[in-house]
Parts: C-alpha cells; sequence; structure tokens
C-alpha cells in the first residue's frame, strides 16, 4: 500500500495552524484543514489523517495538495459560483433613518426592529441587524419627547409631586393610567 511522505510546512506556518487548532472562533472546516495539514506534517498516513478528523481520504489529499501549492492561503475558501446577493445598504441605513428614525405611524410601534424592518424591506433580520452593527446605528435607543395632549394634565402632576414632597402619614400609592394597568412602566 502507498503511504505518502510527510509533508514540508513553510517556515512559521507550523505555528499559525497550531494556533488556529486550539482557537475558539476559528471556523470550524478551516480548522479541520488545519489539523489535517499538520497530521500530514507529522507523517500520518492520509487514511488515518481521515479516520482522525471525520472526513474522507479524497479530502486529505485535496487539502494537502492544496496546501503544497499556495501555502497556508490555499486553506481557505475559494470563491462560490453565481452571483454575489446585492443588498443596498444605503437603502436600510435611509429607511432606518427617514423622519428621525421613527417608522411610519401605520405600522403602530415606536422603534424599529430588525424583523419589523427586514420585512419591510424584503430582506432578512440577520442582514439588517449587520448593517446596524456596521454603522453603529441603534434605533431602539432613539429617545422621543412626546406632548401630552391631557387637559387636565397640569392638575395630575401637581397631586403626584405634591404625594412625593408631602406624604400624607401611612400613605400608600398605587398608579393606575387610563388603560387600567397598575405598576410602573
Amino acid at each position: 500500500m502507498y503511504v505518502a511522505r510527510a509533508l514540508e510546512l513553510r517556515d512559521g506556518d507550523r505555528a499559525w495552524l497550531e494556533a488556529v487548532t486550539r482557537a475558539s472562533t476559528a471556523p470550524a472546516g478551516v480548522v479541520q484543514r488545519a489539523r489535517i495539514v499538520l497530521l500530514a506534517a507529522d507523517g500520518v498516513p492520509n487514511t488515518e489523517i481521515a479516520e482522525r478528523t471525520s472526513s474522507s481520504r479524497p479530502t486529505v489529499v485535496k487539502w494537502r495538495n492544496r496546501y503544497v501549492e499556495a501555502g497556508i492561503d490555499g486553506l481557505g475558501d475559494l470563491p462560490r459560483p453565481g452571483r454575489a446577493p446585492e443588498i443596498d445598504e444605503i437603502e436600510v441605513l435611509a429607511e432606518t433613518l427617514a423622519d428621525k428614525g421613527m417608522p411610519p405611524a401605520e405600522l403602530g410601534v415606536t422603534h424599529w426592529s430588525s424583523r419589523l424592518l427586514a420585512a419591510r424591506l424584503g430582506i432578512s433580520f440577520a442582514t439588517v441587524a449587520r448593517i446596524w452593527r456596521k454603522w453603529n446605528i441603534q434605533p431602539h435607543r432613539i429617545e422621543t419627547f412626546k406632548f401630552s395632549t391631557d387637559p387636565e394634565l397640569e392638575p395630575k402632576i401637581r397631586d403626584v409631586v405634591g404625594l412625593y414632597l408631602d406624604p400624607p402619614a401611612n400613605a400608600v400609592v398605587v398608579s393606575i393610567d387610563e388603560l387600567g394597568r397598575t405598576g410602573a412602566r
């Protein structure tokens, strides 16, 4: 049976490959490829490398050859066929920031969410969230000030402030809004 000879690593590659195999944030595919190359450099037969890395023998041969041809750069993914998705970041930003960052009134909400905007634009919410992170946009933190139209607002405020400034002895204050909900909001 033919056993491939040990793979010769380029200068400095072993340290990088070992670091990748230990990195918790490295993509799983890259970690597996680094392990294949390291095992091949240690002289482990391709069949055994395939067993240890839970891959096939042709996969091991492929990554050995890609390393020989291009070094560490050869372990990355090649471009996929097909047209790249076209998402207009400017459209997402314009829709988010239009009208001082407030969604249209007919939606019945006070702030954009990534899911709501994604549904409106016909794209994924993860894409909206990624664009917001990239441009450091946080629509949920947009502060708004609303004027009350209640003609009895001033007397109500005086009553509440009066209770705080001079509460009656043994008093209990319960807050109830116009809709009958209790508690702080």
